[in-house]
C-alpha cells in the first residue's frame, strides 16, 4: 500500500537504504508494463490498457520516495514504452537503410534508452517534488504525476526537433477523452489519461468511492464535450481523388523502376477529373529536372482541360546542393504553389551535427533536405483552402495549430501525403492514421490522406474514419468532402492551454502539501 502505517494517506518514506535503486527484477517488471501500452494504440486499440499501466508505473513510484528510485523506475517504462511503440524503425533502418542486423537492434535500443530519459524525468521530478512538499499520497499521485507525465510528452515532442510518436493521448481518439482535445490536445488528453490511472491507483487507498468518483466524472465530461461543435462547415463541397500507387520501397528510388513510376502515377491522375486529386509523398520520386520534358506540361494540359487541381508529392532542387521534400500544386489557373516539408526527420531527411558517420551506414535517398518555411499558405480549390503536410509532420499538433491561426486565410481541409512503405507491414500505419484522427479532432478540420501503401483516407473534423483504402493495394479513393472554418480552443492557444492545466495541477499539489504540513505540526 502506498501509506504508511502511522498516518494513513502521507507518503511513504524508503524501507531501505536511504537512496537505494530499484531492483533488477523491478526494473524488467516496469520495462515491460511500459510496453504493454502498445496494445492501446491501433491496432488494437485497446485504450484502457493505457490506464493500468500507468496506475503500475504510478504505483510502484508511489512506493518509496527516493527520487533516484523514481528515475530508475521512469527510465525503465519509458524505455518499454518506446521500443514497444517504435520498433518498427528497425525495418526502416536494416530492411530499406542497409544497416546489419545486429547494429540496427542497437540502434533501437539505444533510441529506447534516450526516450526513456523523458520517463526518467517524470518519475525522477515527481518523487523529488513530493518530497520536497511533503506530499501526501492523494495529491502526488492525482496531481503530481500526471502534470509531470504530462510535461514529459510535451518534452519528447520538441527537445532535439522532437519525437511525439506514441504520445499517449493518441489512444484516446475513441475513447470520451477525445473530447478534451479540442481544447488541450494530445498532450492534455494524455495528462486527463494519467489522472485517470492516478484513480485506479487511489482504489488501493482509503478514499475508494471519491476516487471513483473522479475517474467517472472526468470520463463523462469528456463524453459530454464530444457533443460539441467547435467548428462549422463552409463552401460548396469539393470531389477528390486520393491515390495509392503502393510502390515497393525497394524499387521507389531504383532508375530500372523509374519509368514505370512516374507513368503509374501519370495513369491515375489522369484517369479522371475532379476538383482535387492527390498524390503521395515523393510519388514523383525525382525532381523535375529529372522528369521528361513533357511530364509536368501533360499533367498541366489534363488540370486545364478538366478543371482539376493536382498536388503532386515531388522533390524540387533549387541548386546541386539544396533540394526539399515538397507538393506542387497544379490547377485550371496558372497561378504556381509549391509547400515544402518543415519539419524534418532526423537521419532520415536531415543529418544532426556530428552523425553524419551513422547516416553514412545506411543507404537512404534525398537524406539531407532543405527546411520549408513555418508558415505557408494554403492552395485554393473552388471554395475551399487546402494546407498540406508531409508525411511525420501531423504528429506535431502545436505546428498545424499555428499555421491555421496565423495565415491570412486559414485552411478550411487539411491534406497529409505520406509513404510508410519504409516501415512494412508494421504498426506505423494504423498509428499515423490515429495521428491524423487526433489533428482533425484538435483543429475541427477533415483530413485527407494520401498515402503510398497506407492509409489512404478522409477523415472528418471530429476524428471519425469516413472512408479508407485498404492496406498494401493500389487504388482511389474518390469523395465529396467539404471543409470547415472557425478556431477549436486548441488552434487559439495551442499548448497554452495544456501547460495551463499542468501548472494548475502543481498549484494545487504545492497547496495540498501547505496544508498537511500545517495539519501535522
Amino acid at each position: 500500500m502506498l501509506r504508511r502505517r502511522t498516518q494513513p494517506g502521507t507518503p511513504e518514506r524508503a524501507t531501505g537504504a536511504r537512496g537505494a535503486g530499484p531492483s533488477p527484477k523491478a526494473l524488467v517488471a516496469m520495462a515491460l508494463a511500459g510496453s504493454t501500452a502498445l496494445l492501446s494504440f491501433e491496432p488494437v486499440g485497446w485504450w484502457p490498457v493505457q490506464f493500468l499501466a500507468l496506475a503500475y508505473f504510478f504505483y510502484q513510484v508511489g512506493m518509496d520516495s527516493a527520487p533516484r528510485r523514481g528515475t530508475l523506475l521512469g527510465w525503465a517504462f519509458g524505455f518499454g514504452w518506446s521500443v514497444a511503440g517504435m520498433h518498427w524503425l528497425y525495418i526502416a533502418i536494416t530492411r530499406f537503410g542497409g544497416l546489419p542486423a545486429i547494429l540496427g537492434a542497437i540502434a533501437i535500443v539505444l533510441l529506447g534508452l534516450y526516450m526513456g530519459l523523458f520517463g526518467a524525468f517524470a518519475g525522477g521530478v515527481a518523487t523529488w517534488l513530493r518530497r520536497k512538499w511533503s506530499l501526501p499520497v492523494s495529491a502526488f499521485v492525482l496531481l503530481v504525476l500526471p502534470a509531470i507525465w504530462g510535461v514529459s510528452e510535451w518534452m519528447r515532442g520538441w527537445v532535439f526537433t522532437g519525437f511525439p510518436w506514441a504520445a499517449s493521448g493518441y489512444a484516446h481518439n475513441v475513447s470520451p477523452l477525445g473530447g478534451y482535445a479540442p481544447i488541450v490536445g494530445v498532450y492534455g488528453v494524455g495528462i486527463l489519461a494519467a489522472l485517470c490511472a492516478g484513480a485506479l491507483v487511489m482504489l488501493t487507498q482509503r478514499a475508494r468511492w471519491p476516487a471513483l468518483g473522479l475517474f467517472a466524472a472526468v470520463m463523462a465530461a469528456g463524453f459530454g464535450l464530444k457533443q460539441i461543435a467547435w467548428t462549422q462547415e463552409v463552401g460548396q463541397p469539393v470531389t477528390v481523388r486520393l491515390l495509392q500507387g503502393d510502390v515497393r520501397q525497394d524499387q521507389k528510388f531504383d532508375a530500372a523502376y523509374l519509368f514505370d513510376i512516374i507513368e503509374r502515377y501519370r495513369g491515375m491522375i489522369t484517369a479522371a477529373p475532379a476538383d482535387l486529386i492527390a498524390t503521395p509523398e515523393t510519388a514523383i520520386p525525382v525532381t523535375p529536372q529529372q522528369l521528361p520534358d513533357s511530364y509536368l506540361a501533360a499533367l498541366d494540359n489534363f488540370a486545364k482541360e478538366s478543371g482539376s487541381h493536382l498536388m503532386i508529392g515531388i522533390p524540387m532542387m533549387d541548386s546541386p546542393t539544396r533540394y526539399a521534400n515538397s507538393v506542387i500544386a497544379i490547377g485550371p489557373e496558372t497561378t504556381a504553389y509549391r509547400y515544402d516539408k518543415f519539419h524534418l526527420v532526423p537521419f532520415g531527411e536531415f543529418i544532426p551535427p556530428g552523425f553524419r558517420w551513422f547516416t553514412d551506414l545506411m543507404s537512404i535517398p534525398l537524406g539531407d533536405q532543405t527546411r520549408g518555411k513555418a508558415l505557408q499558405a494554403p492552395f485554393p480549390v473552388k471554395d475551399q483552402m487546402v494546407l498540406p503536410n508531409i508525411c511525420y509532420e501531423d504528429a506535431f499538433g502545436e505546428e498545424i495549430a499555428a499555421q491555421l491561426r496565423n495565415a491570412p486565410q486559414p485552411a478550411t481541409l487539411l491534406l497529409n501525403v505520406s509513404n510508410l512503405a519504409w516501415y512494412g507491414e508494421s504498426v506505423a500505419i494504423p498509428q499515423h492514421l490515429q495521428i491524423s484522427q487526433m489533428r482533425a479532432i484538435e483543429t475541427g478540420r477533415p483530413m485527407l490522406r494520401s498515402t503510398n501503401n497506407g492509409a489512404t483516407a478522409i477523415i472528418d473534423g471530429r476524428g471519425n474514419i469516413l472512408h479508407r483504402l485498404p492496406f498494401y493495394e493500389r487504388g482511389v479513393l474518390s469523395a465529396t468532402v467539404r471543409g470547415t472554418e472557425g478556431f477549436t480552443p486548441y488552434v487559439r492557444f495551442g499548448n497554452y492551454a495544456f501547460l495551463l492545466l499542468g501548472a494548475l495541477m502543481l498549484l494545487g499539489a504545492w497547496f495540498a502539501g501547505r496544508s498537511y504540513r500545517q495539519k501535522v505540526s
